[in-house]
């Protein structure tokens, strides 16, 4: 089993870029898009406590068109639900 080596959430203020850009390191099919098993590890990668949970409830939160997924217009309701929910502060709201 390998082990991947994934960057951390820039510390403070980080933009809907950087954010998205941090995302984009967990796109396991590189398909552009997160999929719920992709955001639970960036989650996990974060040491949060019930990433799985709060996974289910971000592509929920932002997934408009209900595929399973969250990619380009849907990634500013994603920023949204990392603002409310676990306390990212980002610079700006909106597409990436």
């Amino acid at each position: 089993m390998a082990f991947m080596r994934y960057r951390g959430l820039p510390q403070g203020e980080v933009t809907a870029e950087e954010f998205w850009a941090w995302l984009r390191q967990f796109d396991a099919d590189h398909d552009g898009r997160i999929s719920r098993e992709e955001l639970q590890r960036a989650l996990r990668s974060l040491n949060l406590w019930f990433a799985a949970w709060k996974a289910r409830e971000g592509v929920r939160a932002a997934d408009a068109n209900r595929d399973g997924v969250v990619g380009g217009e849907e990634a500013g309701r994603l920023f949204a639900f990392a603002q409310r929910q676990l306390g990212v502060k980002l610079s700006q709201l909106g597409s990436y």
